[in-house]
């Protein structure tokens, strides 16, 4: 019998991240990292010395950073779809594209255009979490950029980076 490989059905895994059910366990797994990456950032830049209350600080925080990372992964993740479906219109070859879906470190060009995607996903989490999140909670603006920057590089969408071919055998 003749096996027949249908790669227009199968989709980069960090795609599959935003699909039900996968989706209530990336948003649970997502929380479950915000929720120690805000928790840390209290510890590490002493934001009790800030008389903020880590309690407090938590509660309001912590929604909204959840929130913003998973809008920030979504803006990253329609920016890759965006660039595999576009791409052959833009000169992108065949070999940098198939890389992005299936196996970026096929291709160096595939991992240069991953990782700048990543990079504009940190950017909109740090930008959403700066200027939103804790505005209100932490008025030093050194501090606050710390943090911000802090939770944007941890919580960067570096699932972006995983090669699909680990989880489709045969491809």
């Amino acid at each position: 019998m003749k096996h027949i490989k249908l790669y227009n059905v199968i989709f980069p895994i960090w795609f599959l991240l935003f699909f039900p059910p996968v989706v209530f366990v990336t948003l649970l797994g997502n929380f479950i990292i915000d929720s120690l990456v805000v928790i840390a950032c209290f510890y590490v830049y002493k934001l009790a010395n800030q008389n903020i209350n880590l309690k407090s600080f938590y509660k309001k925080s912590i929604l909204k950073v959840w929130i913003f990372g998973f809008i920030a992964d979504i803006i990253g993740a329609v920016l890759l779809l965006m660039i595999e479906g576009s791409g052959s219109t833009w000169g992108i070859p065949s070999k940098v594209i198939t890389g992005i879906e299936f196996d970026p470190f096929r291709s160096t060009a595939a991992v240069i255009i991953i990782i700048f995607v990543m990079l504009i996903s940190a950017a909109f989490i740090f930008i959403f979490n700066y200027y939103n999140t804790f505005v209100k909670q932490i008025k030093n603006k050194k501090l606050r950029l710390k943090v911000a920057i802090t939770i944007a590089i941890i919580t960067i969408p570096w699932t972006f980076l995983l090669p699909t071919k680990w989880f489709y055998h045969g491809l």
